[in-house]
């Protein structure tokens, strides 16, 4: 089967609404893209327009370099997986893996075969006699995705087939799919979830989206690292997001008169931007005579060529392993992710936090929502 999605200028609209706004987009054979964002974005009419279940309104749809926008889904070369599962509740696992090839007229003799290396794959060998109803969620799940390769597709759909598991068992679903996309390495999919943690985990890029538009798109490292709007720092991973001015090369300044070293890139003094740092990566001061870890209410001397903020502890939350320290700093928030302090701050306290130049990046005022 062709391989390889391209959306050349869709866009879809319902009773005058517009859901989905010259979306330009392309999926390389043997890639996994995966649209995040929230609810009512586009990201699921994206996908159905892929599928068939939607007919823009304007643009082309390409499979392989071959134009789909006309064909009905059963031409398309597609396998589905859908959050509901979707089985057939009287028919055992085998028939429901075969079910889509049977609906593809695809020859009998071909089929038991098929099905087999489709469970084997999914590790659903052990339950080809069972019904649905004797099978946990996560084992239904994996026998949806086996309907969906036994068809052999050259692109696999995937909306949000998670979202329906718990989390032990979502982690073990990521597993298993970014397993397949390593065994099947010619098939494209596209990846719909709301779940950040699912596209860092198992997408090769992510097009971020928002109000029917892309807002960005890049690999997962780039979109984290350096995202480059707001929107995108704000929906990839938690991120402070602090106004700044650039008051010269490698400096800007925030709040009243505080100097921050940042790259500046190519922007000129005056210029104002957003100052985008990770909270994993805000530590809080050290240098304290009693070692736990945060300055209390003195001076925090924490060493040249690193960022300082001085704030008002607002928050503190224990997440087991971390501490998630609050702070209200010139009248912003700030978030550190810090390692279980011993004896942690508590509301009220003043406090310092830190973190480096090269651990921040800077998006130029405006650069948010397209």
């Amino acid at each position: 089967m062709s391989s390889g999605i391209r959306f050349d200028r869709v866009s879809v609209a319902y009773d005058g609404t517009t859901v989905l706004d010259g979306f330009d987009l392309t999926v390389e054979p043997g890639e996994v893209v995966a649209l995040l964002g929230p609810s009512g974005s586009g990201k699921t009419t994206a996908l159905r327009a892929v599928a068939g279940f939607v007919r823009p309104d304007s643009g082309r749809v390409f499979i392989g370099g071959r134009d789909i926008t006309d064909l009905p889904p059963h031409r398309r070369g597609i396998g589905m997986v859908v959050q509901q599962y979707a089985l057939f509740p009287h028919m055992r696992v085998a028939d429901n893996v075969a079910f889509g090839m049977r609906a593809r007229k695809v020859p009998k003799g071909e089929i038991p075969g098929r099905v087999g290396e489709a469970l084997e794959m999914t590790g659903m060998t052990a339950y080809a006699r069972r019904y649905p109803r004797e099978l946990s969620g996560g084992q239904q799940q994996r026998v949806a995705i086996a309907r969906a390769l036994a068809v052999r597709p050259g692109v696999l759909l995937l909306d949000e087939p998670l979202s329906a598991l718990d989390a032990r068992l979502r982690s073990g679903m990521l597993a298993e799919l970014a397993r397949l996309h390593r065994e099947l390495p010619e098939v494209s999919m596209l990846y719909v979830t709301h779940d950040q943690v699912e596209a860092l985990t198992l997408a090769d890029r992510i097009a971020v989206m928002d109000r029917a538009r892309l807002q960005d798109c890049g690999t997962p490292q780039e979109l984290y690292r350096t995202p480059r709007t707001a929107f995108t720092a704000s929906f990839v991973g938690n991120a402070n997001l602090l106004p700044v001015t650039v008051a010269k090369k490698g400096v800007v300044s925030f709040g009243d008169a505080i100097e921050l070293a940042v790259d500046t890139r190519d922007l000129a003094s005056g210029v104002s931007a957003t100052l985008c740092v990770r909270p994993h990566l805000v530590r809080l001061g050290e240098g304290d005579e009693d070692g736990d870890g945060y300055g209390g209410g003195g001076a925090v001397d924490v060493g040249a060529g690193v960022n300082a903020l001085a704030g008002v502890v607002t928050e503190v939350q224990w997440r087991g392993a971390a501490h998630r320290v609050h702070l209200a700093v010139e009248g912003h928030q700030v978030i550190a992710d810090v390692p279980e302090l011993p004896s942690p701050p508590v509301l009220g306290d003043r406090v310092t936090v830190h973190f480096l130049p090269a651990d921040a990046s800077l998006i130029p005022q405006g650069v948010g929502h397209g």
